[in-house]
């Protein structure tokens, strides 16, 4: 049977991960209040961070970025997209 939270991305109850998909305090918190769905979101979110900052994850400064951009995401005001982005229709 699957783990549900309350998920303070989608503010309704959602099956929950698996496991901590982050290490630290930043991971456990996540794993008790993010919903796949939303963990699921991000990962897409991170993905556009990424490509549109040409971002090299392996680089401290580049970690330390998406970090603090997830921080943002679930917990804080949002993380915006790159400002000028326009989407591929």
């Amino acid at each position: 049977m699957s783990r549900t939270v309350h998920c303070v991305l989608l503010k309704r109850e959602a099956e929950g991960l698996e496991r901590a998909p982050y290490p630290g305090e930043l991971g456990r918190r996540i794993y008790e209040q993010v919903s796949k769905e939303a963990w699921a979101q991000w990962l897409r979110h991170q993905t556009l961070l990424i490509n549109e900052y040409r971002l090299t994850p392996i680089e401290p400064k580049a970690r330390k970025f998406l970090e603090s951009e997830m921080e943002k995401f679930f917990f804080g005001t949002g993380s915006q997209a790159p400002q000028g982005y326009q989407p591929e229709r």
